[in-house]
């Protein structure tokens, strides 16, 4: 079964420094039919403006990963990192514990265009940590790559969950299958272009929850990139 999230049915929190778009609810915009998906609580779409942004504040017990789109973020961090986060770099950020942060647009003439997307972690009062890579588009075209694992494996970032997440980019023609497994769920959300989804035309913005399916086929329409969740149906509660 398939749940369509479109692109302008999300919440939107309109800050002037900051245009927000929540796929699921999040500070002040509230739907108690978009709480999150299995152990992802948060894909916020936001874009920032010139030399704004987050100023330092804290998080603990989340894993919380950051994809830039377009422009360049400035990370700093309690843990003493200080990173500049490109177009088509992911970062992973484990609060754990407790963590303080801040992340800037850093450029004062361009918009910062990127994600942050929140897991629930496996258990409470893990050690906090820090990971950042660039994703290699020639690894994403028409294929799923695993980016964020709970294992690490083939370089990707490490979650404390058991969750992974894949990236593909599509172009006119292209199809990709994936075979969703017993007892799990997915999630798919359109980072960017047109896609379509076992038929279903998608755009950028658009999510789709999967409950049950056998299999999966994403298909290319233009040109798209789509982040797919691997999560567990029924996920054990924090602990």
């Amino acid at each position: 079964m398939m749940q369509i999230r479109r692109a302008g049915e999300r919440g939107h929190a309109d800050h002037g420094w900051l245009q927000s778009w929540h796929t699921f609810s999040f500070a002040d915009y509230h739907d108690p039919a978009h709480m999150g998906f299995s152990v992802l609580r948060v894909i916020n779409d936001d874009t920032i403006a010139p030399g704004a942004g987050f100023a330092m504040h804290a998080h603990r017990d989340m894993e919380i990963i950051t994809y830039v789109l377009s422009g360049t973020l400035r990370h700093r961090d309690s843990l003493g990192n200080e990173a500049g986060i490109g177009a088509g770099e992911m970062q992973r950020m484990s609060a754990g514990t407790g963590i303080r942060h801040s992340e800037f647009n850093a450029s004062a003439h361009e918009p910062v265009h990127l994600l942050q997307i929140w897991l629930l972690p496996r258990q409470r009062g893990i050690a906090p940590g820090y990971e950042q890579q660039r994703l290699v588009a020639d690894e994403l075209r028409g294929r799923w790559q695993p980016v964020a694992t709970p294992d690490g494996r083939g370089g990707s970032l490490t979650l404390h969950q058991d969750a992974t997440l894949h990236a593909a980019r599509l172009q006119d023609g292209d199809r990709l299958a994936y075979a969703a497994r017993p007892h799990r769920v997915c999630y798919l959300h359109v980072a960017r272009g047109g896609l379509t989804l076992n038929g279903i035309a998608l755009t950028q913005g658009d999510g789709v929850a999967v409950s049950a399916a056998d299999s999966l086929i994403l298909g290319g329409r233009g040109e798209g990139e789509a982040l797919l969740f691997d999560l567990p149906a029924h996920p054990v509660s924090l602990s």
